[in-house]
């Protein structure tokens, strides 16, 4: 009986350790700290529990140069097969995306896809050849030529990609040794590489991908949220509506919604921008639209400062993002926060001139033209009831009957000066 249970459980536990598993993690949209976040853990995850290999799909147009450096390091370091994968069919790999794809021990395409264009720029946007920004090319075109190096791909193709912003197609790349191959779909991609051997910190290890069970990485629900927020139309619009915010709020002191929205929108966008390219002249036109705009709602011009206002922010708008980097936001997005904007702002010195044209009614100005009952003779001076409350007052047309209706002129200190209505007299 004591066999049995020893052959049984000696039994499950080789099934336990010789099961087969890979990790899939799907890169989607811009590459920031969160995907450095994703790829990190889910290579942990696989290390830990002794996965078969970490399949990454790439469909991105590019990210932070500083982020890309970490996830470079992190596959080059890893002792657990990566094998990075343009995948859907119309689907890139640009900018930020090749040096990763570049980086794993597998690189494969699907058909109707493109890697390349990793010209970095700078926070100007600019590409001319300052000393600057040539040093930041040369660094760039080190790295990858690093990565290309170690990994057996072509260096040339990839010194291009850098400065010449060159893309390929996937049969291009194949035949210029960028990728190791060209799969339709994920079934076929770990059936083609199934038996290959790989080199992981110099030693060769065959891999074994046929009919192993894929766990899809799931990004929690604050990684999406920062994703989302990573989004470049969504960072824009969170920056226009912090703006909007703060505008109101100074506009209109003392509500205080409008200020805590602003600030929340405005950190918020900032994180979304950090993880983007953005261009820097963009971003100081988008605020100087604002400075524009505040203008015209604290100083009424006739529209000089809102047309000049609107001129800036689509321009800003439009060169928010680097030049080259393939990240833009759509022009009809661009119109419509325009429009909105400039609607917006008009409300507001609409609203602000509808306050100033509106008759007070608190406070001792609002006792001003009011109506009232003289409780005792003024001659000049003696009672009056007004607005509910007894009030001192003092004729400022001589003798004023007991009972006569009289109207408030205007207050001086706690005595109001008060003269007989008109068709009371008659």
């Amino acid at each position: 009986m004591k066999k049995l249970f020893f052959i049984i459980s000696f039994w499950i536990f080789s099934i336990v350790c010789n099961s087969q598993v890979g990790y899939l993690l799907n890169i989607d949209g811009a590459i920031g700290p969160v995907t450095y976040y994703q790829v990190k853990n889910i290579l942990s995850i696989a290390k830990k529990n002794n996965a078969n290999f970490v399949l990454i799909t790439i469909d991105t147009p590019g990210g932070l140069l500083s982020s890309t450096r970490k996830i470079v390091q992190e596959i080059l370091s890893s002792e657990i097969p990566v094998i990075c994968y343009v995948y859907p069919s119309g689907s890139q790999c640009a900018s930020a995306g090749t040096f990763i794809a570049l980086s794993s021990h597998i690189l494969a395409m699907s058909p109707a896809t493109n890697i390349g264009a990793a010209h970095p720029v700078t926070l100007t946007g600019g590409e001319k050849d300052t000393p600057m920004e040539e040093k930041i090319v040369n660094d760039t075109v080190s790295f990858i030529k690093t990565i290309a190096k170690y990994r057996n791909r072509n260096e040339k193709w990839a010194e291009k990609a850098v400065r010449e912003s060159i893309s390929s197609t996937e049969e291009e790349a194949l035949r210029e040794k960028v990728i190791d191959l060209v799969a339709k779909n994920i079934n076929e991609l770990l059936e083609k590489i199934d038996g290959w051997i790989i080199n992981i910190k110099d030693k060769e290890t065959t891999l074994k991908t046929k009919g192993v069970q894929i766990k899809e990485s799931k990004p929690e629900f604050k990684d999406r949220i920062l994703q989302f927020i990573s989004d470049p139309t969504i960072a824009y619009i969170l920056l226009v509506i912090g703006i909007w915010g703060i505008i109101l709020e100074f506009s209109h002191p003392g509500f205080g919604i409008p200020g805590i929205v602003g600030t929340i929108a405005l950190i918020l966008a900032f994180f979304g921008l950090h993880t983007l390219p953005i261009n820097l002249a963009g971003l100081i036109l988008l605020f100087l639209s604002f400075i524009f705009f505040a203008l015209e709602a604290i100083t009424p011009t006739f529209g000089i400062f809102l047309t000049s206002g609107i001129i800036t922010f689509i321009l800003g708008s439009l060169m928010l993002f680097k030049h080259g980097s393939m990240i833009k936001i759509p022009v009809l997005i661009i119109f419509y926060v325009s429009i909105l904007t400039g609607g917006f702002v008009w409300f507001i010195i609409w609203f602000a001139w509808k306050t100033k044209k509106r008759k007070v009614i608190t406070g001792k100005e609002g006792l001003i033209g009011e109506e009232g009952r003289a409780l005792s003779e003024l001659n000049p001076e003696g009672t009056v009831f007004v607005h509910g409350e007894y009030w001192k007052a003092k004729s400022q047309t001589g003798i004023i009957k007991k009972d006569a209706r009289i109207i408030v002129v205007k207050v001086e200190g706690m005595v109001l000066i008060v003269k007989e209505k008109e068709d009371e007299k008659r």
